[in-house]
């Protein structure tokens, strides 16, 4: 059960941390994220495919990085 907020005080809010490890803010406040696929069976993988998997690419949809922001508050 969540405790009650003493009177005159608000709420700590506290970060998702899966989605703080997932996520970076640029400093324009674009959300930003890797690629996944990068952890193990890439012995068949291109030397070239496996150098694009390191870009980071821009969240798309507003819904997304609302959510993103909301769970990750001092992200940005």
């Amino acid at each position: 059960m969540p405790r009650k907020a003493k009177p005159g005080k608000k709420f700590k809010l506290k970060t998702h941390k899966a989605t703080s490890k997932r996520f970076r803010m640029t400093g324009s406040g674009i959300v930003v994220r890797t690629k996944g696929g990068k952890s193990h069976l890439r012995r068949r993988t291109s030397d070239r495919t496996k150098g694009l998997l390191s870009e980071m690419i821009v969240v798309q949809g507003r819904k997304f990085v609302k959510r993103i922001k909301r769970l990750a508050p001092n992200m940005d």
